[in-house]
């Protein structure tokens, strides 16, 4: 295998705070949506109270990614940690903690990538506001994302707005939608969105004026949809579902609007956002410098006509509306599945990078790309997690051959630098490359212990991309 990888290819690994950090409470920090979620499932599994305990154990973590050889790490800041109320007084202690991180990951050469939102919208927004649904909401986190860029703007150069937006939307739970009616849903949930997108051009903007060669772009949640069969409309049902799941958020990112279909598609169901005449402006001037992406899967799509039993407007389970009929999601039969359901598929990873490198012709980096499963640590002390290296191993060369097609992909973060809570399994889940000893309700020792897959992709970063 010919290695196209750059020399200064941004080898790294991702996380993000609620899912790492704990100290939930700690030093001032606020409830987030987040947290608020994870206790509702405290009797079932780990939830944010301690995490991984990044919180307390930074030092000693980061000192493993300089061991792995990590180039940069993407990690994510916690609103209410700077914030507490979304909105009012900043809290000393939390920017006191991100530059204590900032500052130890410089000094061990490895260069900090922020996200500024990952999921964790301050509760007290959902409170005051009911979080995204109104336009205060913009322009709090357009507060807080200058206050990120004026405190850590001299020493981090490189940010994503927020994290996987498309696929945030899509969750009632993550969007705060506990008490909307039914009938009600789709509108809330497009006008959530919308604002998310102003808010996303703020910030962008901000960067841009505040934080000298600053260099920021949106985090999506990438969908590849192979057809059903050559029919012709399972191929435009294929197509409709990656446009509805992940292309409409990305034009508006690079372009400053909405594409045609998904225009036709809020004004046919009734659900246009209320939009400012300033907001033109705002979101035709934000551009950005890059495009992170997170993969992890493709789907298959087929076509369905509207019917009786699938009336205009329907959403449910796997099945979504589009202008001309519906798409119905189904099981690849030539994939094998992880044990938590999503199809294995390297060749997906090299599609979608063409794809959104032909559409928008801006730099990528993969910021999340993993296999969730559950580790066994034998009784020496090991985790021999081969099936994570034959993962990681296929996707890099992935990259690779994405790279040889002319695709500008200038970093592979996956998912995770050590493991870390999973929304919906705990530490049943577990994706980095470095082990937490604890379990979903015994905390044990929390005792770091590098897997397999650690020595393996240490291996991959000093010879600069894969040797055999």
């Amino acid at each position: 295998m010919r290695n196209h990888f750059q020399k200064d290819f941004w080898w790294g690994a991702s996380s993000s705070a609620f899912q790492i950090e704990g100290a939930w409470d700690e030093d001032g920090k606020g409830m987030t949506v987040a947290d608020f979620n994870s206790f509702k499932k405290s009797d079932k599994q780990a939830d944010t109270r301690v995490a991984s305990d990044f919180y307390h154990h930074y030092k000693e973590d980061i000192l493993l990614m300089k061991e792995l050889g990590l180039k940069t790490y993407r990690f994510s800041i916690s609103w209410a940690r700077i914030l507490p109320d979304g909105d009012g007084e900043i809290n000393q202690k939390g920017i006191d903690f991100y530059n204590d991180v900032i500052n130890f990951l410089l000094a061990q050469d490895i260069m900090p990538f922020i996200t500024l939102y990952h999921f964790d919208l301050p509760y007290a927004l959902v409170e005051k506001y009911n979080g995204w649904e109104d336009r205060k909401s913009i322009y709090a986190f357009e507060k807080f994302s200058k206050i990120c860029f004026t405190e850590f703007g001299d020493r981090v150069k490189n940010w994503q707005v927020n994290n996987e937006q498309n696929l945030m939307i899509r969750v009632n739970e993550r969007m705060n939608m506990y008490d909307v009616a039914p009938e009600d849903a789709e509108r809330v949930r497009a006008q959530m969105d919308y604002h998310m997108f102003v808010a996303h051009a703020l910030s962008t903007n901000a960067c841009h004026e505040l934080i000298e060669g600053g260099k920021i772009g949106p985090a999506v949640s990438s969908t590849v949809t192979y057809p059903a069969s050559n029919k012709p409309m399972d191929i435009w049902a294929a197509k409709m579902n990656d446009n509805f799941k992940t292309n409409y958020a990305l034009d508006m990112y690079c372009y400053g609007d909405y594409p045609g279909y998904y225009k036709e598609y809020l004004t046919k169901t009734g659900i246009e956002p209320l939009r400012q005449p300033e907001d033109d402006a705002i979101l035709k001037a934000a551009k950005p410098d890059l495009i992170a992406l997170n993969y992890y899967r493709t789907l298959v799509a087929s076509y369905l006509p509207e019917t009786e039993d699938n009336p205009f407007g329907t959403k449910f389970n796997e099945i979504d509306y589009d202008l001309y009929g519906y798409f119905k999601i189904e099981k690849n039969p030539h994939l094998e599945s992880s044990q938590y359901g999503a199809q294995i598929d390297p060749m997906g990873l090299r599609l979608v990078l063409n794809d959104y490198y032909d559409r928008y012709r801006l730099p990528l980096i993969i910021t999340e790309n993993g296999l969730g499963t559950p580790d066994t640590l034998t009784e020496d002390g090991k985790i021999h997690d081969d099936y994570r290296i034959d993962y990681i191993r296929e996707h890099i060369a992935a990259c690779n051959d994405a790279i040889a097609d002319g695709v500008e992909l200038i970093g592979y973060c996956p998912w995770a630098a050590i493991d870390i809570l999973s929304s919906h399994q705990g530490f049943k889940k577990r994706y980095g490359f470095v082990y937490v000893n604890r379990e979903d309700h015994d905390l044990k020792d929390l005792a770091r212990i590098k897997k397999d897959s650690f020595y393996f992709y240490q291996e991959v970063i000093k010879n600069n991309g894969l040797t055999e």
